[in-house]
């Protein structure tokens, strides 16, 4: 019985394929929006745990003052012995290091370009997984002595020099001079929508004499080991630091400490939410397309009025005419549903590529927008088709 009303559901639909496909078009669109959009979300939500994995998901930024970012008012900034006192005092650490950072000029001949400077020490490179493509990092004697030597990133190499290889020459950052001693290997992604080439690192004691001029530090960089854990890390930091600035037990703590699985988790959290709430927005098409069946389905009642009574009249009962009509509608749902995972994956596909993010296949959301479409044409359906079982056979076949 249902193979049979199959049959005629798809007969009806070829009758009037025009009609068929623009009924079907606003399921075709919602379904299409939905994968879509969950699509689009999922890859940001990839794209970002990818970017902040790139820059260590056990690393942990200490900085001074209660609220996020550069710097507090009133809070005192950390000195070279904070560092120092870390190394010695906290173990299980991979690196530890002083950072500071500002932007400035880099001359190199007739060409210059605006670029981030950041001063810091040698566990700085592996604090950031950093690995050179030439050349070397700076020593502990050129640390110790402010020498003023530099690493620069691949788009400082890319807008000065070309494709020319740096190492050895000299460049002016700000007002004076440096010698260019590295080259960084270029990092696959930006992160955080910043470039991680766009960068000059000198020892963390040059930039405090000749740019700063002051001896404070802006952050502590720290990579915790695989062996200790990021939340003992965190609680042991915590201490030391209020215990050498001389905070007292019912004082709040005047540094704040980034956690970059936290701010991954945080990030993730969010761009799921908002992933979701765009897939809801973009559903309300589907009841548009629902309603669109209703209304065709009404139509098809009317015309079909004559047919309807002469299978009554011949001894269809009526759930055999409130199947048929039922069938129908959930055959133009469906397929709606089938040529909007085409479209939403051509669609998926075509602006991952544009955002650069990447294409995550979701097949339960696939799944789940061809059934939603199909038991919607079941829903928007079921009016049409009780009325088109509950004709009277003798008035259907008057009807003209």
């Amino acid at each position: 019985m249902l193979a049979g009303a199959l049959r005629l559901a798809l007969v009806a639909i070829g009758r009037n394929p025009v009609r068929s496909f623009l009924t079907v078009l606003g399921v075709v669109i919602g379904v299409a929006a939905v994968i879509t959009m969950v699509t689009l979300g999922n890859g940001a939500t990839a794209a970002v745990s990818q970017q902040i994995s790139s820059l260590g998901s056990n690393l942990l930024n200490v900085r001074s003052g209660q609220r996020l970012g550069p710097g507090g008012a009133g809070a005192p900034a950390f000195k070279a012995g904070d560092v120092e006192a870390i190394r010695a005092r906290i173990p299980g650490l991979a690196a530890v290091t002083g950072l500071e950072s500002g932007s400035g000029p880099i001359v190199y001949g007739a060409q210059n370009w605006s670029s981030m400077v950041a001063g810091a020490d040698r566990p700085y490179f592996t604090a950031r997984k950093l690995s050179l493509a030439e050349g070397r990092i700076f020593t502990e004697a050129e640390e110790r002595s402010g020498k003023p030597v530099c690493v620069l990133g691949e788009t400082v190499r890319r807008e000065l020099f070309g494709r020319a290889n740096p190492v050895g020459t000299r460049i002016r950052v700000r007002t004076f001079g440096c010698l260019v001693i590295g080259l960084l290997a270029p990092s696959k992604e930006a992160a955080m929508g910043q470039d991680q080439d766009d960068i000059v690192i000198m020892p963390l004691r040059t930039l405090q004499r000749r740019i700063s001029g002051s001896l404070d530090i802006g952050q502590i960089v720290i990579a915790v080991g695989d062996a200790a854990g990021t939340d003992q890390a965190k609680e042991a930091l915590t201490r030391l630091l209020r215990e050498r600035r001389h905070i007292a037990y019912n004082e709040d703590d005047n540094f704040n400490i980034l956690d970059m699985r936290q701010i991954a988790e945080a990030i993730s959290g969010t761009t799921r939410v908002m992933t979701m709430l765009l897939a809801a927005v973009a559903a309300v098409s589907l009841l548009v397309g629902g309603i669109g069946i209703m209304n065709i389905m009404l139509v098809s009642v009317t015309e079909r009025t004559r047919e309807i009574g002469i299978r009554l009249a011949i001894g269809a009962l009526e759930r055999d005419v409130l199947l048929q009509f039922l069938v129908e509608a959930m055959t133009l749902s469906a397929m709606g549903g089938l040529l909007g995972v085409a479209l939403g994956a051509v669609a998926s596909m075509i602006l991952t590529g544009v955002m650069k993010v990447p294409y995550v296949f979701d097949l339960g959301v696939n799944c789940l927008a061809v059934m939603t479409a199909a038991t919607i044409g079941i829903f928007f359906g079921y009016f049409p088709a009780r009325r088109a079982a509950r004709l009277n056979p003798i008035e259907a076949l008057r009807h003209e």
